[in-house]
């Protein structure tokens, strides 16, 4: 009898500590080192949209040309994580996924046929940047990698399904990198019609951020030579005193128009042809030397990803700083 109790007790031991000897450092089935990248790149929720052709779209690869297929929310852990910096507060990162997810929405529903098959592609130039997930923690030091990850899954995951829309319709929500203090009209940068929903409105703070201000400054050489590339009839007598004047302000208080020489060019346009990084600026010449000083940084339409965070510090959650930069929106599930 007595045998039989310690062969019970040895096969009751080998039922539940071999498992727990051979499986302590895994994790389903995997070593816990090996999962630990893993564990700090877990994936978004699974959202069931009512617009099922949202779920899954082919995005463009500019530079290799390829398409790839990609759910949605999956799509914008990458354009959050490529258009704003992790360390901005979480609310702004919200409103940024909010603003990525509508536009890419608006953009599909658009602009069908601009890349091809594709829906969208990663060229910040035309749509939104976006990185992949590998690269983009491959670019974060190691210290901040789980952190900063984390903090762009909840951005994506928090908001998860929300649109914004204007009298029921998804708006074309444009972004950019700091106002300089107040929002421009679309009718400034790109003409044609006014979007009711993208006023110009003020926003406090953008100015301890670097964007806010930059110089660009050319030699009188340099200046004629980047004029003539795009105007070959551009002439200018550095001699006088008005060969470079400023003639019109918008209400945002950007350039709207400007003598240069014997052309009379938009602000937008001499943004582009200097590689400014606004058409919020002035002039000044010493010697030789043309000097730019430049407010804002982008187009200045929309929601300023410097003024969210600015917000977002202020204490104002991701549907305030929308409805801020957006008039008359609501914020809706697909």
């Amino acid at each position: 009898m007595k045998k039989i109790y310690i062969i019970l007790l040895i096969f009751i031991f080998c039922i539940f500590a071999i498992p727990i000897i051979f499986t302590k450092n895994t994790v389903n089935g995997k070593n816990v080192n090996e999962t630990k990248e893993e564990n700090i790149i877990e994936e978004v929720q699974q959202v069931n949209y009512d617009y099922k052709q949202y779920d899954t779209i082919k995005l463009l690869h500019k530079d290799s040309g390829e398409i790839e297929e990609l759910p949605l929310d999956t799509y914008l852990l990458g354009v959050v994580s490529a258009e704003m910096p992790a360390n901005f507060e979480q609310e702004a990162l919200n409103a940024q996924s909010v603003v990525a997810r509508t536009y890419t929405i608006y953009s599909i529903s658009h602009n069908q046929g601009k890349h091809g098959e594709a829906d969208i592609c990663d060229d910040s130039n035309c749509c939104q940047a976006w990185i992949s997930k590998e690269d983009r923690l491959a670019k974060w030091d190691e210290t901040e990698r789980e952190s900063n990850w984390k903090k762009i899954l909840t951005a994506v995951n928090t908001t998860a399904g929300k649109i914004i829309t204007y009298n029921g319709e998804v708006i074309d929500a444009f972004f950019h990198s700091n106002s300089g203090g107040t929002t421009e009209m679309p009718v400034n940068v790109w003409g044609g019609t006014d979007y009711p929903y993208l006023q110009s409105v003020e926003t406090a703070g953008e100015e301890a951020y670097s964007q806010y201000s930059s110089e660009a400054i050319f030699s009188k050489e340099e200046l004629k030579n980047k004029m003539l590339e795009k105007h070959s009839d551009f002439s200018i007598d550095y001699n006088q005193d008005d060969c470079i004047k400023i003639e019109e302000y918008t209400d945002s208080g950007r350039v709207k128009t400007i003598k240069i020489g014997n052309l009379h060019l938009s602000g937008v346009e001499v943004r582009s042809v200097l590689g400014l990084k606004s058409a919020n600026f002035l002039i000044s010449i010493d010697g030789d030397n043309i000097k730019f000083s430049v407010i804002g940084y982008g187009h200045g339409v929309g929601m300023s990803q410097t003024g969210a965070d600015s917000m977002a510090k202020s204490g104002s959650n991701y549907e305030e700083i929308i409805k801020h930069f957006y008039t008359g929106v609501e914020i809706v599930n697909m």
